[in-house]
């Protein structure tokens, strides 16, 4: 009953959290190591063995991500090879965005500058600046060429008001 009503309280203070000190929270509860400015905007998955797992600075973190520091697998070869694991902590670097539900594999290392295109598998070491979506994921471009393809059809609107930002992108789109 003391349990339920633990991870009741853990769960209750993960949800009302802010995308900015939800990770303080896995952090305490879970030993999960996070850098300075992690933002988690939906509520990630960290595996049996969270205490393995480490966040750089500046790191997006969206809805649905996975973190398996363990191949549950390996459960099937216990008759012949009894208590066998395979578990290895994962790294994240700085300056990384991690697309929703994109599924981190055990022993992985992601690099600084790095951009994790949604629904991918890291099933690999990712370097640095880089860019990098699929199944399994793979490096689909640079960050210079992410960069400049970006410049190309970005706008700047992230200073806008909410109400601003709608009128210009209405304009924009409907004109």
């Amino acid at each position: 009953m003391i349990k339920k009503l633990q991870r009741l309280i853990f769960e209750l203070r993960v949800l009302l959290a802010g995308e900015y000190t939800r990770a303080k929270v896995y952090e305490k509860y879970l030993g999960v190591k996070f850098g300075k400015n992690v933002r988690m905007t939906g509520v990630p998955f960290f595996s049996s063995e969270p205490y393995l797992i480490s966040i750089g600075d500046n790191v997006t973190i969206t809805q649905h991500v996975t973190f398996h520091t363990h191949d549950g697998g390996v459960g099937l070869l216990r008759q012949k090879h009894p208590g066998i694991e395979l578990i290895a902590p994962i790294t994240i670097g700085n300056n990384v965005f991690i697309g929703s539900h994109t599924i981190i594999l055990p022993g992985i290392t992601v690099g600084n500058n790095v951009i994790i295109g949604s629904s991918s598998v890291i099933t690999k070491n990712i370097p640095d600046n880089v860019v990098v979506a699929g199944v399994p994921a793979r490096i689909i471009k640079t960050m210079d060429e992410y960069e400049e393809k970006s410049l190309a059809n970005c706008d700047y609107t992230n200073k806008l008001s909410p109400e601003e930002k709608k009128n210009f992108y209405l304009k924009k789109f409907r004109s």
